[in-house]
């Protein structure tokens, strides 16, 4: 029986997929393969010829062992291997070979996905939002060639997500799924404001102003506490921007809602006056 060997070698490099991890993967179906044609020993192997193509199965029976006092239940052992390549196995290995081969480029690419969004996690991205009828509860994003999941308890109430719309969206998960990798992305994440932010708000970046404290009630209001680390900055005014540019920006991608910025204290009492506003506390 022969094999494309150095064709599939040659695929399964374009994909970064070593050799020896095809060939493991290739003896290892062949074997259960093997295992599943009538008469089939219940020991085998699968010896490849990287160089024909060419593979064997190699079987072994089981020889029973006499049973001592010292051991009354002996397990059987193993007789010297022999050809039991099926007569009739091409097809089937041929069938196996390709199974394989899809098998091991899916998880490749799935890796490649995996490691390229591995690091977005706890980041801003931008996606468009794709229809999907069957699954009227949750909403699917695209992002270049791979699909983030915004469930429901990431969604904000009210929020309605069209069809080809762009939105921008915080990575809250990226791990392994059984499907391949599973993205999660929330719109309604308190991260979301304060990633908003840096996009908008260079003092951020830098390090002159600090976000404190986020309380977002997603789709009504959010709360900021915010603090300067430089002498001289206003660090509510850096939020604010020039005539409310950059707080205005910051609105025009969460809709309707609210956005109050208070000064943050380390004394409780003013920090929880500050919160507070724009009601006035007379007494914390």
């Amino acid at each position: 029986m022969e094999l494309d060997l150095t064709g599939m070698h040659k695929l399964a490099a374009e994909q970064g997929i070593e050799p020896e991890t095809l060939d493991e993967a290739l003896a290892e179906a062949l074997r259960l393969a093997y295992l599943k044609t009538p008469h089939a020993a219940k020991h085998a192997r699968v010896e490849l010829d990287e160089r024909s193509g060419s593979f064997t199965v190699w079987a072994a029976d089981e020889i029973p062992v006499e049973p001592t006092e010292e051991d009354p239940y002996p397990a059987p052992k193993l007789g010297e291997e022999y050809d039991d390549t099926p007569h009739d196995f091409g097809r089937l290995a041929a069938a196996t070979a390709r199974q394989v081969i899809t098998q091991l480029f899916r998880k490749a690419e799935d890796e490649k996905i995996f490691g390229a969004f591995s690091g977005q996690k706890g980041k801003l991205i931008t996606g468009i939002v794709q229809q999907d009828v069957s699954d009227s509860s949750n909403v699917h994003v695209a992002m270049g060639d791979v699909e983030a999941l915004l469930p429901r308890r990431e969604q904000v109430p009210g929020e309605r997500y069209r069809h080809g719309e762009r939105i921008r969206v915080y990575v809250v998960n990226v791990a392994r799924g059984i499907r391949g990798p599973e993205i999660v992305v929330s719109r309604s994440h308190p991260e979301l404001v304060r990633k908003l932010f840096e996009r908008e708000v260079p003092e951020l970046v830098s390090g002159a102003v600090s976000i404190m404290a986020i309380a977002r009630e997603a789709g009504a209001r959010t709360k900021i506490a915010v603090k300067a680390n430089t002498e001289g900055v206003n660090p509510k005014g850096a939020l604010i921007g020039p005539g409310g540019s950059r707080v205005r920006a910051v609105m025009e991608n969460l809709g309707p809602e609210k956005i109050d910025i208070v000064d943050y204290s380390d004394d409780p009492a003013k920090f929880v006056a500050a919160a507070l506003s724009p009601a006035v506390a007379t007494g914390v």
